[in-house]
């Protein structure tokens, strides 16, 4: 299906964003112009269900009535005074966070990536100031398939050639073991420059790869008898997406550094977090690192309502029942052309076998022509994440889409 067959108001925008954006995306042809819940409305009026959720950004669903409210009453009256200041919001945010995931101190940035960024600085730090390492010498471990981001430190740990090929040279000091193996970490961790493991608990990016049991336990289990920081990236998993408020929390174990993005600020902006105890993050010293607009107080307050909706609406819970539900649903659907059904909570995938490498991207445009948007990764997988809000009549026409779209491809 090409942009000829959307109406004239769509390609209208379509060729505006191509001649004077830059083409570093290739969205799925559909120009969206409202949110509400678990839906979307194109520039016609056409209505889909949302399965992506701003790449699990929206979880409380699509311009949440108590977050946009705390949006916009902290936007009345004031938004930024950068870190040169105080403001009456943050240390009301901090004490909120920090008591909310257990941890002694937060460290406020504005996205992902930079989280990723701020979780390495301090683990380098620590690793000089508290085990030893001489300087210069830190080492930080990734799993192959990892995705934080498009920065060059971000690239620098990516496996995908796509992120890091004609990008260097390399952020040095990083190494990359097989995802789901504590043998190869194990064996990573014998050097005693090593300052941390950095690991999504879920692989979001790569299609929701999801370890072996036990797999976080482990890791562990070894970091801390090797000295070293066990980083969870969060990012995508965390905040009730996986069916616990953290993906770490289904096997009960505690990062040293914690990474949160996405969902913290509801979709609404740019909200991260990297939270620690105080042994690693009081290693920094004012003037060492920061953001202009990291810990805004307008940020802050629609992270504190943001958390709120969270627990306050049960979303972990509800998470877990319709994941249950979705992937029982897309069982029973016995198509030939579903390869893998994996997930958990609403964080979810389905791998494509099909004669055609297209088609994963030909699914897609009829999951949309049917009402319901979703985007292939890494060729053959569709994510399939709606936002936590969805209830058990909506998963089951979700499901209907489904097997209509796939219809067309049999």
């Amino acid at each position: 299906m090409t942009t000829s067959t959307l109406s004239d108001k769509s390609n209208f925008y379509l060729e505006l964003e191509d001649k004077f954006g830059a083409h570093n995306y290739h969205p799925l042809p559909v120009v969206l112009k409202e949110g509400k819940g678990v839906y979307l409305t194109d520039v016609d009026g056409k209505k889909y269900y949302d399965f992506l959720s701003g790449y699990s950004a929206v979880n409380q669903g699509h311009c949440h009535p108590a977050i946009i409210d705390a949006l916009i009453n902290q936007a009345q009256t004031l938004t930024l005074t950068s870190r040169a200041f105080h403001n009456n919001i943050l240390g009301e945010y901090e004490k909120y966070i920090t008591e909310f995931f257990g941890f002694d101190k937060v460290l406020p940035m504005n996205t992902g990536v930079e989280g990723g960024e701020t979780a390495i600085k301090l683990a380098r730090r620590w690793a000089y100031t508290h085990k030893g390492v001489p300087e210069n010498k830190a080492k930080i471990i990734f799993a192959e398939g990892n995705f934080w981001g498009r920065t060059l430190a971000a690239i620098s740990a990516s496996t995908d050639p796509s992120s890091y090929k004609n990008f260097g040279p390399f952020m040095p000091g990083f190494a990359n073991i097989p995802y789901n193996d504590t043998v190869a970490l194990e064996a990573a961790l014998q050097d005693s420059n090593v300052a941390a493991f950095m690991v999504e608990p879920i692989q979001g990016e790569a299609g929701v790869v999801i370890p072996d049991e036990g797999y976080l336990l482990k890791v562990r289990e070894l970091c801390t008898k090797y000295n070293v920081l066990f980083i969870a990236d969060e990012i995508q998993t965390g905040l009730c997406r996986t069916g616990k408020v953290l993906a770490c929390d289904h096997e009960a174990v505690k990062p040293d550094i914690l990474i949160l993005g996405k969902a913290l600020s509801g979709g609404t902006m740019p909200v991260a977090a990297i939270l620690a105890n105080d042994e690693v993050m009081l290693t920094i010293k004012p003037g060492e690192h920061g953001s202009t607009y990291g810990g805004n107080p307008l940020a802050c307050a629609v992270a504190i309502a943001s958390l709120k909706v969270l627990k306050e609406e049960k979303l972990a819970e509800n998470a877990e029942s319709m994941g249950i539900l979705l992937r029982e649903g897309l069982s029973k659907l016995n198509s030939p052309l579903i390869k893998t059904i994996r997930g958990k909570g609403l964080l979810n995938a389905i791998v494509i076998e099909h004669e055609n490498p297209d088609a994963s991207w030909d699914l897609c445009l009829a999951l949309r022509d049917n009402g319901l948007l979703a985007k292939p990764t890494h060729g053959d997988k569709i994510r399939f994440a709606p936002p936590l809000v969805i209830t058990k009549e909506q998963i089951f026409e979700c499901v209907d889409i489904i097997a209509r779209s796939l219809k067309t491809l049999e």
